[in-house]
């Protein structure tokens, strides 16, 4: 069996953070609350840097001396800029954004600000825009744009998409401290404000290019734009893995229904004896492998499960798989499960690195966790789309009706497929999976998630 008693900590966990009384998770004179660490010690700029904003790709592309060079040069502006005083941090609106060292990939973030009309700012997440942060009032010019809706929005998603515009207007008068508690998996975000919810696990685009994902780690980032604001009680917790998985699991979870029991093949076909059980956890054995698959067929849905890769470690998702043959060519296709960052894949065609639907549609790459630890992945089939979120990040969005060009120049006759069975695709590797749930969509759905309900 899975380990229940681990399962239902983590779940305890992120409840009670989830439950405590706001004040007391952003405690004042920038001490951190239990499990957080402070990135603003109250004294000075200690691991503080203005830097410019840019498209954090770019910095992570210079070689470790030209990032400490990059690092050095921002004293200067740091100190003509920002400053510390009483216990804050205090900008007057111009400037490079400050920008905290150390890099995260998931993590929750707590951050209370002060500010004046007329001002606009934000924090950026993973050195991306944003979460809006502005004057609210009429008399602050900027309703046409939204400042009417209030604070706390992603605001430089694409007008229209869940996240953009937050839930309710929670900001406090002028004069007051507002209170942010941010929580980022992948690039799914959550915001609150002030204790109410205005993100509720919306994808966070990619400002600097809409077409990638945003970036797996990155730096937070203080944003000064027209008038003063000040900052403080700034802490971080860092979210592991297992913790990071249990709520996207959780998040907008209604109509999912298990495929496997965690004790038995009940309910699944194919070579079964090529597979085992332990612990709630189905695994392929070593040598062995064969596709395995539900005794019900599926044609519009969402799955989702944890898998977990050994290094090394080759397996796939069968998609509309007919029951025999290669799922990779008489299914819709195979969604590769593979670790693609072993030294062995190095030369491989991009489309069949993780996620890439086999020989058809590469995947981003650079979101898997490491070999040995669970990941989470979410597969939307609609129609002829295929979407697959890893860990939080959307790795493959594509209309397979649209492609045409394929590996090797082999033909992929069930790519079209309607309708047929959901497996695993076994290539001879103790990959592990467990938690496998799947929600029917009906003919009206769209392979994006409810507005407003994480997306």
């Amino acid at each position: 069996m899975v380990d229940r008693f681990f399962l239902r900590r983590t779940i305890f966990c992120c409840m009670a953070i989830s439950a405590l009384p706001f004040a007391l998770l952003g405690q004042e004179d920038n001490q951190p609350p239990q499990g957080f660490q402070a990135l603003f010690n109250g004294q000075d700029l200690s691991g503080w840097h203005a830097l410019k904003t840019e498209d954090p790709r770019k910095f992570q592309a210079l070689s470790e001396d030209d990032q400490k060079s990059r690092m050095e040069e921002s004293a200067k502006p740091t100190a003509k800029f920002w400053r510390v005083e009483d216990g804050e941090i205090v900008n007057d609106g111009k400037g490079p954004f400050l920008t905290y060292e150390k890099p995260f990939r998931d993590y929750e973030l707590l951050i209370d600000y002060k500010t004046v009309a007329n001002a606009d700012s934000g924090v950026y997440l993973k050195e991306t825009p944003q979460v809006q942060i502005w004057d609210t009032t009429e008399a602050g010019g900027k309703w046409n744009i939204g400042a009417d809706k209030g604070s706390g929005g992603l605001w430089n998603n694409t007008p229209g998409t869940a996240g953009r515009d937050p839930l309710v207007l929670a900001d406090k008068p002028f004069g007051e401290w507002n209170r942010l508690r941010l929580r980022q998996i992948g690039a799914r975000t959550w915001v609150w404000l002030n204790g109410k919810l205005v993100v509720d696990g919306a994808l966070m685009e990619n400002y600097w290019g809409r077409d990638l994902p945003l970036v797996n780690t990155g730096r937070i980032q203080l944003q000064t734009h027209g008038g003063e604001i000040r900052w403080k009680n700034i802490f971080a917790r860092e979210i592991a893995a297992d913790e990071a998985n249990q709520v996207l699991a959780m998040s907008d979870s209604e109509g999912f229904e298990s495929i496997f029991d965690g004790k038995s093949f009940a309910g699944w076909k194919g070579p079964t004896q090529n597979y085992e059980i332990v612990d709630g956890v189905v695994r392929c054995k070593p040598k062995k492998g064969g596709t395995i698959f539900t005794e019900n067929e599926y044609a519009d849905f969402v799955a989702r499960l944890e898998f977990k890769l050994p290094p090394g470690g080759n397996n796939g998702l069968a998609i509309r798989y007919p029951g025999t043959g290669d799922t990779a060519y008489v299914g819709m296709c195979e969604l590769q499960v593979l670790d693609s960052e072993h030294s062995k894949y190095a030369k491989l065609d991009d489309r069949q690195y993780h996620g890439s639907a086999y020989g058809i549609q590469a995947a981003h790459r650079g979101y898997l966790r490491q070999p040995g630890e669970w990941n989470f992945q979410e597969v939307t089939v609609n129609g002829s789309k295929i979407k697959v979120e890893l860990n939080g990040s959307v790795i493959m969005d594509c209309d397979m009706s649209q492609i045409n060009d394929y590996m090797a120049n082999t033909p992929h006759p069930g790519k079209d497929r309607v309708r047929g069975h959901f497996g695993l695709a076994g290539h001879s590797d103790p990959v592990e999976f467990r938690n496998l749930k799947i929600k029917k969509l009906d003919s009206t759905a769209t392979s994006d998630r409810p507005a407003n309900k994480n997306q």
